[in-house]
């Protein structure tokens, strides 16, 4: 059976962690942090997302961040799937990298964006990458040095967490003074689990959970007050029912193509011939963006129902549009 599609609420602050498969370390070389953070301005800078906070540890990386233009699934896609052709590449590996999909928790980011933003950048002292405080202000695998204006990262939004504790001078000077006093705190289990169970696949599997009515567990996947659980969770259920309308016609591959053909007036033959022309370029590109997202079927079904290499999805989906829009379109049976 397929995956569920994730679901996303664009404009909501996400806290992301991503870790090596058996524990393997994702990251071996500078080289190797240096193409992902890369990688992470790369999303920045096309205001895809918006990066506040990130850690990368041997074998796992934190991400805070807040969805704009583009879906978080879309964003952590394109992501860590470059990445991981690089680093295969780099050392000569094959295979999955990550372990299963990446984690992601809403957050209140009213209650918890300082904490959130401390308990990630302290990730490099508690692991023992850096040896003391003096040593993380000078980390570049972290944005605290950003923070604090050591390292110049454009990309990463430090006026926006520096509002959190002053203007200018004086924030950066709380934000350390916070930073020192979380030292001795330890680790906050209900940050990233404990307390407030760790996402276990992220809004799709939230909607699975609430569709077998475990309400606790559900909830427990979003950090925040009871009125900001409440009004996600309500948010998340007009989106579901929108995507539970997707009627079992559309469940097939072949009809969603047709209904594709249909509204850009191409013929499954175009569609599958590898043209290059405009219309068919953006007629595939649809079909990859509503295969994969409303459909939750793979790249790879996708790129060989199309007769196209799995990068070529890829590349479709994660510059299609919003996936509100595509529901509008093909929320319906292909022959209405």
């Amino acid at each position: 059976m397929p995956r569920l599609a994730r679901l996303d609420a664009p404009g909501v602050l996400h806290h992301v962690m991503g870790r090596g498969i058996e524990k393997t370390n994702i990251f071996i070389t500078d080289e190797d942090r240096e193409d992902f953070v890369s990688r992470l301005a790369e999303l920045a800078e096309t205001q895809a997302i918006r990066i506040y906070a990130w850690a990368l540890l041997s074998n796992h990386f934190h991400l805070l961040c807040k969805t704009q233009s583009k879906p978080l699934a879309s964003n952590m896609r394109k992501l860590l799937t470059g990445y991981v052709v690089n680093f295969n590449r780099r050392h000569k590996r094959h295979g999955h990298l990550f372990q299963n999909r990446y984690k992601s928790i809403v957050c209140q980011e009213e209650n918890y964006l300082r904490e959130l933003v401390r308990y990630i950048h302290l990730n490099l002292l508690r692991a023992g990458r850096v040896k003391d405080l003096q040593e993380l202000n000078r980390s570049p695998w972290s944005g605290h040095s950003a923070l604090i204006g050591n390292r110049k990262r454009e990309w990463q939004d430090t006026d926006y967490v520096l509002s959190f504790f002053g203007e200018g001078r004086k924030g950066i000077k709380k934000y350390l003074e916070f930073i020192q006093e979380g030292i001795p705190l330890g680790r906050k289990s209900n940050l990233v689990g404990g307390e407030l169970l760790r996402s276990l696949g992220g809004w799709s599997a939230v909607l699975a959970s609430r569709g077998r009515k475990e309400k606790q567990l559900a909830d427990a996947r979003i950090l925040g007050d009871r009125e900001f659980v409440q009004g996600v969770l309500s948010e998340m259920d007009e989106f579901a029912k929108e995507n539970l309308r997707l009627p079992p016609v559309t469940k097939d591959l072949t009809a969603l193509a047709q209904k594709v053909c249909t509204l850009n007036k191409l013929t499954l033959e175009e569609l599958r011939s590898g043209s290059r022309r405009p219309p068919v370029v953006k007629a595939r590109g649809e079909l990859s963006q509503a295969g994969v997202q409303l459909l939750g079927l793979s790249g790879a079904e996708i790129a060989r129902y199309l007769g196209v290499t799995n990068s070529c999805v890829t590349r479709a989906v994660s510059s299609g549009e919003k996936l509100s829009d595509l529901i509008k379109r093909y929320g319906k049976s292909p022959d209405k």
